[in-house]
């Protein structure tokens, strides 16, 4: 690789599981899973270790068929926090062999060592030293590629797993990879990747190989960028420490308790959900303008819609009013809600949101935030809206944090 960028990608092994195994070790030795809660309608399994794989445990399985392919199968809830701080003290390691590490979700960074090499010795030597610290340290395993790419680096993580590296060179990138199919590379979902089947497209190497012109022309600079990216052309630099990076969005989703009926049940899941993103919008130091609603309802289906309004905010009463305008355009009440998700994008630093010093507005983020101060003191718990106090539909712990949450690009 040379004159070449050399990264890596690490990628904790069934992180969520293994963090559940370094913390209890009288079950590391047993099949494990994170699971929901089957009361709660988030019984399903969340993350599995090595040996609850051996069994045919997949991630989404059900818990009733879970523990019918391993009957010995220890369940556990998960502790999210707990997950935060390991992928910190990951993330710590990392950062002793470079100051160019990006995260990718809570268990996966790139890492570009290509200027600090010559302190660690050959890529390899620092790709055995980080599972072996990480390992000894944390109690985790981690998968590692090496390649020129972001895109070839995070392919060879997931080519050998767990406890493993994969180096995929300049030299030899066609070989180990033209076979493989257009979902093994990120940004490829099933969306793209059935539009690019309609052209007879299905390998890496098919679309390596594709007319340049028609892949532009159908796709756009997105489609362009990706073929580039497989043929090795590839310039998207690892992001560094020291770059502050503004979110894309901040969102939560959630499954409500009991399927919601109408509107009027509606509000207080709405609420509850728009309280959290703002509180952590304002925390973020962030306002947005595009507010977004996904809903999923009791047959399956999925609708969504976004709406931009005319100033920054990062208050959930505007939120909240924002997202309910959308609810009624995208549901009528004929078919039952089983879950929604929230977002705000179009993210700037909540300090260029300019108010009048006479505008309710003003007076609203003063009192949000002395609601977060009460929360600091006190607890999330200590203060929150009256309408969802004593809801009946919200699940607290089926809540989901989409931050940055991207979807399929087509």
């Amino acid at each position: 690789m040379q004159n070449k960028k050399i990264i890596l990608h690490c990628d904790a092994n069934n992180f969520y599981a293994s963090c559940e195994c370094a913390l209890n070790p009288s079950i590391k030795d047993q099949p494990v899973a994170v699971t929901g809660e089957v009361s709660k309608r988030n019984g399903i399994v969340l993350a599995k270790n090595e040996l609850a794989k051996k069994y045919g445990v997949k991630t989404g399985d059900v818990i009733f068929e879970a523990k019918r392919k391993c009957p010995d199968l220890v369940c556990v809830r998960p502790h999210h926090k707990v997950y935060e701080k390991y992928s910190r003290r990951i993330r710590s390691i990392y950062e002793e062999y470079t100051d160019k590490v990006e995260p990718f979700g809570i268990d996966e960074c790139w890492l570009d060592i290509t200027d600090t090499l010559k302190f660690f010795g050959s890529a390899m030597d620092v790709a055995n030293t980080l599972r072996k610290r990480v390992k000894e340290e944390l109690g985790l395993t981690i998968s590692v590629g090496i390649s020129f790419s972001k895109t070839f680096a995070k392919l060879g993580s997931d080519m050998k797993k767990p406890d493993a590296v994969t180096v995929i060179s300049f030299d030899n990138f066609k070989s180990m990879t033209y076979h493989l199919p257009l979902s093994s590379i990120i940004g490829i979902g099933r969306k793209l990747e059935a539009k690019l089947n309609r052209l007879n497209i299905f390998t890496l190497g098919d679309l390596a190989k594709y007319d340049e012109n028609i892949i532009k022309k159908k796709f756009g600079i997105v489609g362009e960028k990706l073929q580039k990216s497989v043929q090795g052309i590839d310039d998207d630099e690892v992001q560094s420490v020291n770059d502050r990076k503004i979110a894309k969005s901040v969102g939560n989703g959630t499954t409500t308790l009991v399927d919601v009926k109408n509107k009027k049940e509606l509000r207080s899941v709405v609420m509850f959900l728009c309280d959290e993103i703002a509180t952590r919008l304002r925390a973020k130091h962030l306002a947005g303008s595009t507010i977004s609603v996904s809903i999923r309802k009791n047959d399956l289906s999925w609708s969504s819609k976004s709406h931009t309004i005319a100033k920054n905010t990062n208050t959930s009463k505007e939120i909240y009013l924002a997202a309910m305008d959308i609810i009624d355009q995208i549901w009528k009440e004929t078919c039952p809600l089983r879950s929604i998700r929230i977002s705000v994008s179009n993210l700037d630093s909540d300090n260029l949101t300019q108010m009048d010093l006479f505008d309710t507005q003003n007076n609203r983020n003063k009192l949000e935030n002395t609601i977060d101060k009460i929360r600091q003191k006190y607890g999330y718990d200590s203060i929150s809206p009256l309408i969802t106090k004593n809801s009946k539909l919200i699940n607290k712990e089926a809540l989901r944090i989409e931050d940055d949450e991207d979807d399929d690009l087509f």
